[in-house]
């Protein structure tokens, strides 16, 4: 049996059901063997097929005698593909549209939806903070799910009567092929710093997986690229599809040119095709005006008009965990935000550097498990551009805090500095962030965002630094 053989069974009536986790087989089943980064789902297929399994798709021989195999180059895409098929091709039905790159994933996913519903369309949306398909909301546990929750996800959201799909497309899964069967009309890249080099091992590698999503984009699709990312000029060699350049202050297809900004939003006017619209964000940053003209390029080939995209853009008041402001009535200012990269930090701090007329205070610490060389980058960072400093745990997971902060510690020019706190303790450490700061200052809590866990050992415990900080401002009062 060839492969479009088995997908023409799985698009028929008596569709056989479709796993890639042996323990959930079923007599009569599609399992798909997908090679993992823990394990190998080749290693279970004699257990797939004692459970019953009818058809194997796997990527090298096995011997078989009780169930049809089919070979193929890339069992992971295969497994795509045929979730698709089982569902109906949901996908299909939808206008697509990607996000790829370090930073500024989620908040484009989120302006992309608000464009999207301000032109009185249903968006259903996949990404970091939540899997929303109009029928249905939930916490995210994964940036970008598995090959069945999104084709489970967009039959929820064809049902729902949604036109459009916003997606992160994080590096892990375009280089596990979690999105295959999904056609997309345009995907957007904003840049590549430091980051998942434990999982990539190279910056190359890393790149390469971001290559993925445009390598596979048709000729009337659309890349929507940062002109000022050095990466970018990569990805336009390598892809098929039609380019629309974005940059501020920069001459592109779609430019902004920053008028004003504060703590409440940011002012610019944005330009495209000889037409100038003035736009007013409930986001602050350079970065988030970058963000801005991502989510335009996005929606502009999508077929959205100009007016739409800025009624849309300005329409949105707040991203959870980026940039978030906590609502008190002190006089310093409070602030939660996702950034655990060197760069994220540099962004962030960056933006809130000139806004603050007092001191600029920060919590910060790096996830266990995770890239280590951005761990001296990111102090050095804060080292930089922040007047008090307290270095604390993120999700340490299976290394001991105190070894990760030693690893933070070693980017300080003067890790002795009385500016400098070093607290493992993530709940004191905000506490002593909420204590020193005093009128006009600003106390950014980072790494964390709009996760409510902390991971410590492999074990998940309810973690909000949002909800820390108020109970310590609470305290205050």
């Amino acid at each position: 049996m060839t492969f479009d053989e088995l997908l023409n069974i799985v698009d028929s009536a008596n569709s056989p059901g479709l796993c890639v986790d042996s323990r959930l087989v079923k007599p009569g089943n599609i399992f798909v063997a997908v090679p993992g980064t823990s394990y190998d789902g080749h290693n279970f297929i004699d257990k797939a097929i004692e459970k019953g399994a009818k058809y194997i798709v796997c990527q090298r021989p096995v011997r078989c005698e009780n169930a049809e195999v089919i070979i193929v180059d890339d069992s992971a895409k295969a497994a795509g593909l045929l979730a698709q098929a089982f569902y109906g091709r949901p996908a299909s039905k939808l206008i697509n549209l990607a996000v790829t790159g370090t930073n500024g994933k989620t908040t484009i996913a989120f302006l992309v939806r608000s464009i999207i519903q301000s032109a009185g369309q249903k968006c259903g949306l996949i990404g970091t903070v939540v899997y929303d398909s109009v029928m249905n909301c939930i916490e995210a546990p994964l940036t970008t799910p598995d090959y069945l929750t999104i084709a489970d996800m967009t039959a929820q959201m064809v049902k729902a009567g949604a036109k459009y799909m916003a997606v992160e497309a994080s590096s892990h899964s375009l280089a596990q092929s979690r999105l295959a069967g999904v056609n997309f009309r345009a995907a957007a890249f904003t840049n590549l710093t430091g980051d998942h080099l434990d999982y990539h091992k190279t910056k190359q590698e890393y790149l390469a997986a971001k290559l993925r999503l445009f390598e596979s984009l048709s000729a009337d699709a659309t890349a929507v690229l940062n002109k000022e990312s050095p990466e970018a000029e990569q990805i336009a060699a390598r892809t098929k599809a039609k380019i629309l350049w974005y940059a501020v202050d920069v001459p592109a297809d779609i430019t902004a040119h920053v008028e004003s900004m504060d703590i409440a939003g940011t002012t610019f006017v944005l330009e495209y095709a000889g037409k100038k619209k003035k736009v007013k964000i409930h986001l602050s940053g350079r970065y988030n005006v970058s963000n801005s003209l991502a989510a335009a390029g996005l929606c502009l080939a999508a077929g959205l008009d100009l007016e739409t995209i800025t009624a849309g853009l300005s329409s949105l008041k707040a991203i959870p965990g980026r940039l978030e402001k906590i609502e008190w009535n002190g006089n310093f200012t409070v602030i939660v935000d996702f950034a655990h990269t060197d760069d994220a930090l540099k962004n962030v701090l960056s933006t809130l550097r000139p806004l603050c007329k007092g001191r600029l205070i920060i919590v910060f610490g790096c996830g266990g498990d995770r890239d280590r060389t951005k761990r001296p980058r990111m102090a050095k960072v804060t080292e930089q551009l922040a007047d008090f400093i307290v270095v604390t745990s993120d999700n340490p997971r299976t290394e001991k805090p105190e070894d990760i902060i030693k690893e933070v510690a070693a980017g300080f020019s003067n890790p002795s500095s009385s500016r400098i706190i070093f607290e493992p303790d993530r709940a004191k450490a905000i506490e002593i962030a909420v204590k020193k700061a005093v009128k006009d200052d600003i106390v950014l809590i980072a790494g964390k965002g709009h996760e409510a866990y902390q991971i410590i050992g492999k074990q998940k415990f309810d973690f909000s630094d949002k909800a820390v900080a108020l109970e310590c401002l609470g305290k205050r009062k």
